[in-house]
C-alpha cells in the first residue's frame, strides 16, 4: 500500500482532532478525505506529510513509516495545504527554480519546472510575481510546487478552493492525468468534486471515520436510488423512460432526462435497447449520485448533547 495508517491519534490537551483512524490508500487511487469543519483532514494531512507529530497509532508512505524516516517520507509527497504558502514578491519560475533547490532537483530543474509549467496552464504567467496572480492561479502554482519533485503520494486539501468553472475543471484534468500513476489524497467539502475525481471517500466526523467505501458502494449502502442523466437525439415521451425496469420516477432537466431508479435496476441496458428500437441514438448518459450530500449530512450530521 502507498499510504497505510492504523489507529492514527492526535491530541490536544483533552482534545482528540482525529481519534483512532485506520485505512490503507492504493497507487492509481484517487481517494476523497471528507468532513465537517473541524473533523480532523487537515490534521490527518499533515500528519501524513509530516508537518505533524501524531500523539499515537502508526502511519506509512510507500512502507516508510513517518517516524523512523520523516525526511525519506517527504520526498514521496507533494503536498497542497488548504492555505497555499507562497512568496509573493517571487516570480512564478523563481519560486518553481527555489523549490526546486530545496527538493535537490540538480540537472533535472529546468526541465521539471517547464513540464509543471505545461502542466498546470501556467505559461502565460510565469513571469508575473506570485503577488499579481488570482488565487486560481496561485493554486496552480502550489500544484505545481506539489508536483515538481515527481512524488508518489499526491496530498491536497482543497485543491479547487476559489478558482472559477473553466479553472476547476482544467485542474480536475491535471488530478486525474497525475492520480493514475500516484496516490491521491484530496480534501474537499464540494461534493461534485468527489462524483468528479474519486473512486471512494473516507467520511471523517469528529476525528473518526464513519464511512470508507468506494462511491458505488457508498451510494447502495446508504441510499435507497441511484439516478442516471440521459439525452437523446429526440424527444422520448416520459412513460416509455418510466416503464424501464426499475425506474422510480423521470424529471427532465437542462435538456436532459432523469432518471431514478432502484440499485442494481438494469436501466443502463434497457435505454440502449430502447434507443435501438426507436432509431434515437443517446447523445449523454451519466450516473448521478444526488444523494451523495444527503449521505455526507446524515453521517456527519451534530448530535444534540442529553
Amino acid at each position: 500500500m502507498s499510504v497505510s495508517v492504523s489507529k492514527l491519534t492526535k491530541a490536544y490537551g483533552a482534545q482528540k482532532a482525529i481519534d483512532s483512524l485506520s485505512f490503507t490508500v492504493s497507487k492509481g487511487e484517487i481517494v476523497g478525505l471528507l468532513g465537517p469543519n473541524g473533523a480532523g483532514k487537515s490534521t490527518t494531512m499533515k500528519i501524513l506529510s509530516c508537518y505533524l507529530e501524531p500523539s499515537g497509532g502508526e502511519a506509512s508512505v510507500c512502507g516508510l513509516s513517518i517516524y523512523d524516516a520523516p525526511v525519506e517520507v517527504r520526498r514521496k509527497v507533494g503536498y497542497l495545504p488548504e492555505h497555499n504558502p507562497l512568496y509573493l514578491d517571487m516570480y512564478v519560475r523563481e519560486f518553481l527554480a527555489f523549490a526546486a533547490r530545496l527538493h535537490e532537483l540538480g540537472n533535472k530543474s529546468k526541465q521539471r519546472i517547464a513540464d509543471m509549467i505545461a502542466l498546470t496552464g501556467l505559461g502565460r504567467e510565469q513571469h508575473k510575481k506570485l503577488g499579481q496572480l488570482s488565487k486560481g492561479y496561485r493554486q496552480r502554482v502550489g500544484l505545481a510546487q506539489a508536483l515538481l519533485h515527481d512524488p508518489e503520494v499526491l496530498i491536497l486539501d482543497e485543491p479547487t478552493s476559489g478558482l472559477d468553472p473553466l479553472q476547476i475543471e482544467e485542474i480536475r484534468g491535471v488530478i486525474r492525468s497525475v492520480g493514475r500513476e500516484k496516490t491521491v489524497i484530496m480534501s474537499t467539502h464540494i461534493m461534485q468534486e468527489v462524483n468528479a475525481l474519486c473512486q471512494r471517500a473516507i467520511i471523517i466526523n469528529r476525528g473518526k471515520i464513519v464511512a470508507d467505501s468506494p462511491l458505488h458502494e457508498l451510494m447502495e449502502q446508504f441510499s435507497g436510488r441511484q439516478a442516471l442523466a440521459l439525452a437523446f437525439m429526440r424527444p422520448v415521451p416520459l412513460p416509455q423512460l418510466e416503464q424501464l425496469p426499475g425506474v422510480a420516477k423521470v424529471m427532465e432537466r437542462e435538456g436532459k432526462y432523469i432518471v431514478y431508479h432502484s440499485n442494481k435496476a438494469p436501466v443502463r441496458e434497457a435505454a440502449f435497447q430502447l434507443a435501438v428500437d426507436g432509431n434515437n441514438p443517446i447523445l449523454h448518459m451519466e450516473p448521478l449520485m444526488e444523494n451523495l450530500e444527503d449521505i455526507f449530512r446524515n453521517l456527519t450530521k451534530e448530535t444534540t448533547a442529553a
